[in-house]
């Protein structure tokens, strides 16, 4: 059947079982736009009011519904303005297809308007990019692209597709998602060298030698990194470390890849991490690290890390291996995949006296409490007294992103969505929108702080326009607290540039965009907000009063040893 391009890119999303695409149009998209028009009983588009706005809700759709996300923009500035949510994605291993457009290829290489070399720029943040000039290969590279999105270590992908192939035409026969999409089908990628389908073979000698490893030691622990969340192996990571009884701490991106409320949870490693979990990596004599990359913030000192233990590695990207840290043995492959291998191979195991030394320390921090005033804790707690259990969080990046990791339990891969290696601020409004569209039914919060929230607060009208009843929770201090809180360790007090000591007026803001809100300085007025909060049908915007001086505790410095506490 012949159809133009554009054509062509809204069938190849039907082809994927897309039915919600989150964009901002321009000039040299306007063809997939018009084509898009006609389908508009098949696929939702979500408009939001900016391009980055759209990049984070297209990866907060990814990380919790499983599928791949997608995500328009037009040229020049549109996609520029996506680069930092493709980082984004591309740092935390999140499955998005993002599809611009550019001039025509009489424009190109002619400093156009609003011409970009989107290939060039997203080359390094993405998994493989594409630059379509034939629109015969139109229908085949948008199918790769989301074989290879989502396959492997998932990632984003970028296909550029100059404005004359959207508006020639060619033949199109529908083809349904093939799993053995054969890579040599295409040469027009440019991947990074993390694209292999080695990943799903596991190797029985690897198995049998991480078996021993395991059967032997006497004080294991597992880290949970986001590996076990992508792979949504979160029931086999509990049975497996049932079974050898082992103490279970995770990593940011690996919170609700073990559930925080079981037995054997530890909480935080790293920077942030509680004592019983730092500590616990000191002391062990084997380290199990499943779908963990031993980033700077999690291995502070790569030298002392861990300098008790052997390193067994689980991961499905062999360059991560050794990169950081050095291992002992590991072995290449989908979470889920090699713990179930190693299921049938390891014995049941009793670590009592090991598991009671570990939980001999603290696994969350004590904070004192007042009437007066709010602290983390109390807004925590609140939170979790009051809004459904299952509820999905997103968050921005600071002081309230990690308080939020160390006092909320997640239960389930997909229930925090936060920018874990990128750091991103603003990320976490435009991600509860995707989680939103994505899971209708669940009650998503959005937690945030005053300087993260000022920098997408854009997208409230989007919230508004679309009805979503989300509610945001902002840990209000009037300072960049966690930069403050390194001014205040670190560079003797030298507050500088640190001080938000400005407007908006949030809860006015809010009702400016037809949303609630309210400003609490106590726990009492909190909990009657967010109770009011969870039983409307509107978005919300709480605005909670929190001392300045209030600190992320326990801290590690930054390459020191991880039972170096700053803080506790």
């Amino acid at each position: 059947m012949l159809k133009t391009g554009a054509e062509i890119v809204i069938e190849c999303l039907l082809e994927q079982g897309v039915d919600t695409i989150f964009g901002y149009p321009g000039g040299t998209i306007l063809n997939v736009y018009d084509a898009l028009y006609k389908y508009t009983d098949k696929i939702k588009h979500i408009l939001t009011a900016h391009e980055q706005g759209a990049s984070h809700a297209a990866d907060g759709y990814a990380r919790s519904t499983g599928k791949v996300g997608v995500c328009f923009a037009t040229s020049g500035p549109g996609s520029t303005n996506l680069t930092t949510g493709i980082a984004t994605a591309y740092m935390d291993s999140s499955p998005v297809v993002f599809i611009t457009c550019n001039v025509g290829e009489d424009l190109l290489d002619r400093d156009s308007f609003q011409e970009v070399n989107t290939v060039s720029i997203t080359k390094a943040i993405t998994k493989c990019n594409y630059l379509v000039k034939d629109v015969n290969k139109l229908a085949d590279i948008i199918r790769e692209a989301f074989y290879v999105a989502q396959n492997g270590r998932p990632g984003p992908v970028v296909i550029d597709i100059l404005k004359n192939v959207t508006a020639a035409s060619a033949e199109y026969e529908f083809k349904k998602p093939d799993k053995n999409f054969n890579k040599k089908r295409l040469a027009t990628y440019e991947s990074r060298p993390t694209y292999t389908d080695k990943w799903s073979e596991l190797d029985q000698k690897d198995l049998d030698r991480a078996a021993k490893m395991i059967n032997e030691s006497k004080r294991p622990l597992i880290v949970c990194g986001g590996g076990v969340v992508l792979s949504r192996a979160h029931k086999e990571i509990y049975e497996f470390a049932d079974k050898i009884d082992s103490p279970v701490a995770y990593t940011v991106m690996g919170c609700g890849g073990y559930d925080g409320e079981k037995e054997k949870a530890t909480g935080l490693i790293g920077m942030h991490g509680t004592q019983s979990s730092n500590i616990a990596v000191a002391n062990c004599d084997l380290l199990i690290v499943i779908g963990c990359r031993f980033s700077d913030r999690v291995a502070l000192n790569r030298n002392t890390f861990a300098k008790q233990a052997s390193i067994l590695q689980i991961d499905i990207d062999r360059n991560e291996v050794d990169k950081n840290v050095q291992t002992t043995y590991h072995v290449i492959g989908d979470a889920k995949k090699v713990i179930l291998a190693l299921m049938d191979k390891v014995e049941k195991c009793e670590h009592k006296a090991w598991v009671d030394y570990v939980f001999s320390f603290p696994t969350e921090t004590e904070y004192e409490f007042s009437d007066n005033y709010l602290n983390p804790k109390q807004i925590a707690m609140a939170v979790k007294d009051i809004v459904p259990k299952y509820s999905m969080m997103t968050t921005d990046v600071g002081q309230h992103q990690m308080w939020a990791v160390q006092h909320f339990n997640f239960h389930y891969p997909g229930q925090l969505i936060t920018s874990g290696g990128f750091g991103t601020m603003g990320f976490g409004l435009g991600a509860a929108i995707g989680a939103k569209v994505g899971n209708p039914d669940k009650v998503v919060i959005h937690i945030t702080g005053d300087g993260s929230f000022r920098m997408n607060l854009n997208e409230l009208a989007t919230e508004e326009y679309y009805k979503l009843p989300i509610i945001t929770i902002i840990f209000n201090n009037s300072v960049l607290g966690m930069v403050r809180q390194w001014q205040n360790i670190i560079y003797n007090k030298h507050y500088s540039e640190t001080i938000l000591d400005r407007g908006p007026d949030f809860v006015k803001l809010a009702e400016s965009f037809g949303l609630k809100g309210k400003r609490v300085t106590n726990e009492k007025e909190f909990r009657d907000a967010l109770e009011e909060a969870v039983k409307s049908d509107v978005g919300w915007v709480i605005d909670c009063v929190i001392s300045k001086d209030e600190m992320v505790r326990p801290m590690v410095g930054a390459g020191s040893d991880i039972t170096d506490f700053l803080i506790k």
